[in-house]
C-alpha cells in the first residue's frame, strides 16, 4: 500500500460514515491552503505534513496520519502512529516515548494551570531517553476555526499563553525525534522531515476542558485497536480517554475488556 490510498481511504471512510449518520462533515485538510489530499501521512523521517504519494510503504516504516474532519461546523484534528510490519528497538523506543509524554502532558490540564507548563512536561521526559522536541510547530486551540490560540508549545518554554479554562478546546501533538529537531522544509511549501534523515512520532487529540480535567474529543473506542505503546506504557495503560470522572469511567469499562483479550 502507498500514502495516497491512505488519504482515499480516509475520505472515503469519514464520507460514508457521516453520509450513514445523514450528517454533512468534510475533510479539513483538503484545499486547506492548497494542501492537495484528505489527510497527512508522515512516514519515517517526516515531521509533519507529508503529501500522501505512491511510494510504497515497506516493512519498519513508521507512519503518522492526521486526519481532520470538519463536521457541524467544528473542527476535530487528531493523529496516530502506525508500524508497517516490524521495527526495531529504537523506533519502537521512539514512539513509546513521544506516546507517553504526550499522555503526561494531557493528565496535567485542567482549569486554572498554565498552558506554558506543558512545554517542560514533555521535553523532561523525552531529553532522558535521548530524543528531541521541534519546535517550528505547535499544537493550537481548535473550534469552528481549524487553527487559533493558545500556542501549545512542545518544549520548555516562558511564553503567556494564557491559563487553562473550562470550555477550552484545543490539541497537543508533540513531534519527538530520534535525533536532531531542526526541521527541512521541502520545495512541496509543506513536507517537513528532519535534516538528518532520522525518524520522527507524533500523537494529537482535540481535548476540551472540564470542570475536573479534560476529556479527548478524539479518542479510541472499544473498537479501536490496542497498539504496543498502550499496551506497555508506564504511564497509561490502554485506552486514554482524559481525566475528568467521566473519561476515567468510560476508559475503566473499554480497558477491562481489551487489556483482557
Amino acid at each position: 500500500m502507498a500514502t495516497t490510498q491512505v488519504s482515499l481511504l480516509s475520505k472515503k471512510h469519514c464520507c460514508s460514515l457521516l453520509f450513514c449518520c445523514r450528517r454533512c462533515g468534510i475533510s479539513a485538510p483538503l484545499n486547506y491552503h492548497g494542501f492537495p489530499k484528505s489527510c497527512c501521512t508522515s512516514v519515517n523521517e517526516v515531521i509533519c505534513h507529508g503529501i500522501p504519494d505512491d511510494r510504497e510503504l515497506k516493512d519498519g516504516d513508521v507512519v503518522n496520519v492526521d486526519i481532520t474532519v470538519y463536521l457541524n461546523g467544528y473542527h476535530g484534528d487528531c493523529s496516530e502512529m502506525f508500524v508497517v510490519g516490524s521495527i526495531d528497538e529504537q523506533g519502537k523506543a521512539l514512539i513509546q516515548a513521544t506516546y507517553d509524554c504526550w499522555i503526561k502532558a494531557c493528565e496535567f490540564v485542567k482549569p486554572g494551570r498554565d498552558y506554558k507548563e506543558l512545554g517542560a512536561i514533555m521535553e523532561d521526559h523525552i531529553v532522558p531517553l535521548g530524543f528531541s522536541s521541534v519546535r517550528n510547530f505547535c499544537g493550537h486551540g481548535i473550534g469552528s476555526v481549524f487553527h487559533t490560540t493558545p500556542n501549545i508549545l512542545h518544549y520548555r518554554n516562558n511564553e503567556p499563553n494564557g491559563q487553562m479554562a473550562t470550555g477550552h478546546t484545543f490539541t497537543i501533538e508533540p513531534m519527538i525525534c530520534e535525533g536532531s529537531a531542526k526541521v527541512l522544509n521541502w520545495p512541496d511549501d509543506w513536507t517537513a522531515t528532519t535534516v538528518d534523515g532520522k525518524r520522527s512520532a507524533q500523537f494529537e487529540h482535540t481535548l476540551v476542558i472540564t470542570p475536573d480535567g479534560v476529556e479527548a474529543m478524539t479518542c479510541k473506542n472499544e473498537n479501536s485497536m490496542l497498539q504496543f505503546w498502550e499496551l506497555e506504557s508506564e504511564v497509561h495503560k490502554g485506552f486514554w480517554l482524559g481525566s475528568s470522572a467521566n473519561a476515567r469511567q468510560r476508559a475503566a469499562e473499554i480497558n477491562s475488556k481489551i487489556l483482557a483479550l
